[in-house]
């Protein structure tokens, strides 16, 4: 019974969860006295957010609302990567942020060291954006599994294809 077992460590983020909390989001800002008569908006464009308000302040505000509903939604805001704030048309501001999906090189170099570093009986690689991890032990990939869970890594990671 020499059968290796495995898992896929994968970083995502579910676009339909992240529309829904926009929409939801919208509705508030559009329901709110300190928005009335604002400019503010949230729109996806491709994967990434664009957030558009009257101001620094009403920006922030904007902010944390979508933030709250995609929290709700269980969306990891790990994985959102903010540009900077600039003066968009009609005196407004704009900010984008990117939706990183995917592990990208460095994160996963992160996660291999981990894992290499904890002297568990597996074997990890990097496949494209995710990383495959095989041990013949089922314990032992558990073991990854929480170690990595413990990790602090700048993006949000989860764990498919376990067999």
């Amino acid at each position: 019974m020499a059968k290796e077992n495995s898992f896929d460590i994968v970083s995502k983020v579910d676009l339909s969860e992240v529309t829904n909390a926009i929409n939801i989001a919208m509705k508030e800002i559009q329901t709110r006295y300190d928005f009335k008569g604002s400019k503010s908006e949230i729109s996806l464009q491709n994967d990434e957010l664009v957030l558009i308000s009257d101001d620094e302040f009403k920006m922030k505000q904007l902010k944390d609302v979508l933030l709250s509903k995609l929290i709700k939604r269980d969306v990891a805001i790990k994985n959102l990567d903010y540009g900077k704030l600039e003066n968009a048309f009609g005196g407004t501001v704009r900010q984008k942020a990117k939706i990183v999906q995917g592990i990208d090189k460095e994160n996963a170099k992160k996660i291999n060291t981990l894992i290499k570093q904890s002297g568990i009986k597996v074997k990890s690689q990097t496949q494209d954006e995710q990383i495959r991890v095989t041990g013949k032990n089922r314990d032992d990939l558990q073991q990854v599994i929480h170690l990595i869970k413990e990790a602090d890594l700048p993006i949000d990671v989860q764990f498919v294809n376990y067999r």
